[in-house]
């Protein structure tokens, strides 16, 4: 049986005020996205996962390397071009304010269906959920043929991003693509986990967790913000 456990990378230099980090500038994370990781990495410390895969940016290779480190028996980190950000294209750096300043009604576009329409001189969500939907198919094959038993748990891990996330949940729990904005949220370093048990194909999850941030909310702040 197979658990995705899913995470964002840390809060990089770059995070406030928040801009589109997609593929094309790859940074490495902030002090405080390093220290966002540990606190991650000591929550999963006991879990011993078969396999962490990442995104080959900076950012999430860091992420999942400071987890690696903490994770037992050392599992093995993959990075697959399939965990990449969506491509903002053009919005790329951009903070929200600059992007209306520029794009107005491309942006209100792009937000009414960004399934559909692509990012200026990027990738649409449905060209991000076909990147996923294929690494969510080769994930479960691999599974299909481990020799453990079928009913034990075997916990993955994959390290990528805020776009990328909500898109592949959607995918996996059969949620319109064009509602990944408006009904999912990803922290930096949170834990996500959907299980695969009914063997059905990459849109057949359950949903186990989401977006908890116990691990770095601490009283007396809100859990939830």
């Amino acid at each position: 049986m197979l658990t995705l456990v899913l995470t964002r990378h840390g809060l990089t230099p770059r995070s406030d005020p928040e801009q589109h980090l997609g593929q094309r500038i790859d940074i490495e994370l902030s002090a405080a996205g390093q220290a966002q990781a540990v606190a991650l990495a000591v929550r999963l410390e006991h879990v011993r996962f078969e396999r962490i895969y990442t995104s080959p940016l900076v950012r999430a290779r860091e992420t999942a390397s400071i987890i690696a480190q903490r994770s037992p028996g050392k599992p093995s980190i993959e990075a697959d071009p399939r965990l990449r950000e969506m491509d903002y294209g053009h919005w790329e750096g951009l903070t929200y304010p600059q992007i209306d300043a520029r794009d107005l009604a491309e942006r209100q576009a792009w937000e009414a269906d960004p399934a559909r329409i692509p990012c200026p001189g990027g990738e649409s969500g449905d060209n991000v959920a076909a990147r996923v939907s294929s690494f969510l198919v080769d994930l479960l094959a691999a599974h299909d043929t481990h020799p453990a038993h079928p009913a034990a748990e075997r916990p993955v891990l994959a390290v990528a991003h805020s776009s990328l996330n909500r898109i592949l949940v959607c995918v996996a729990l059969g949620i319109a693509i064009r509602e990944f904005r408006l009904r999912l949220q990803q922290s930096q370093a949170n834990l996500t986990a959907l299980r695969f048990e009914h063997g059905s194909g990459p849109g057949d999850a359950r949903l186990i967790l989401l977006n908890d941030l116990a691990h770095l909310r601490r009283p007396p702040r809100t859990p939830w913000e």
